[in-house]
């Protein structure tokens, strides 16, 4: 099995490998009062690439999501950029707080290129949020106000607020959370702890709707 893992890797580095295009976020963040929500899609290569992008209700699944990407599906030339309109159509969506769903967009690479290429088609997946007009308070106050409970092992997150929170970390102490993920709406996360995590001073930082990392914050249990 060694061996044949060495061959392979051995044969793949003959091979231009092509990224796909680069999506301009990790997330997008649609404005309920507005009537669309923009993203930028780039090819970083030389040769072109046919993109396609739809939304889905749920990370994994078939079922679409109640918005209208445009362009659907287009040709993407080489070193040049283009911009996905993402625009509600249909469906009754909740007023009080926001709703979660998944931008996906595929590159596709010409079916015959030139010399040692091998071409694969890319998708890459983004969170699509929707944000109702209105909603009181922010994402900081949000975050800054999550509430936190320790039992035996367990620490748990509870976040009262309309908004979704990602987080970026997550530490009790000098003990951090591996893969802290994301707390939904009036919804809580539960953590595992090490039999011998000590200390009472919480701190967590999340990202932010541009993808960047918030401050920390602190709360002592």
């Amino acid at each position: 099995m060694k061996t044949m893992f060495i061959l392979l890797i051995a044969a793949l580095s003959h091979f231009s490998v092509q990224a796909g295009v680069i999506i301009g976020g990790t997330r997008l963040v649609y404005n309920g009062a507005q009537k669309e929500a923009t993203i930028t899609v780039k090819n970083p290569d030389d040769i072109p690439y046919l993109v396609q992008s739809w939304a889905n209700t749920k990370v994994e699944g078939s079922e679409k999501a109640p918005f209208l990407i445009t362009p659907p599906l287009f040709r993407l030339d080489g070193k040049q950029e283009n911009t996905l309109r993402v625009m509600r159509v249909a469906g009754q969506l909740p007023e009080d707080k926001e709703s979660l769903f998944w931008l996906s967009v595929k590159s596709v690479p010409p079916s015959e290129g030139k010399g040692n290429q091998l071409q694969i088609a890319v998708r890459t997946r983004i969170k699509l949020i929707y944000r109702p007009a209105g909603l009181k308070g922010s994402l900081d106050d949000a975050a800054r106000a999550l509430r936190w409970q320790r039992s035996g092992n367990t620490l748990m997150a509870m976040n009262d607020s309309p908004y979704y929170l990602s987080f970026y970390s997550v530490s009790l102490a000098n003990e951090k959370i591996k893969e802290p993920q994301m707390v939904a709406p009036g919804a809580s996360i539960s953590y595992s702890l090490p039999a011998n995590a000590s200390g009472n001073l919480v701190n967590w930082q999340i990202i932010n709707d541009f993808g960047g990392i918030s401050e920390v914050y602190q709360h002592a249990l």
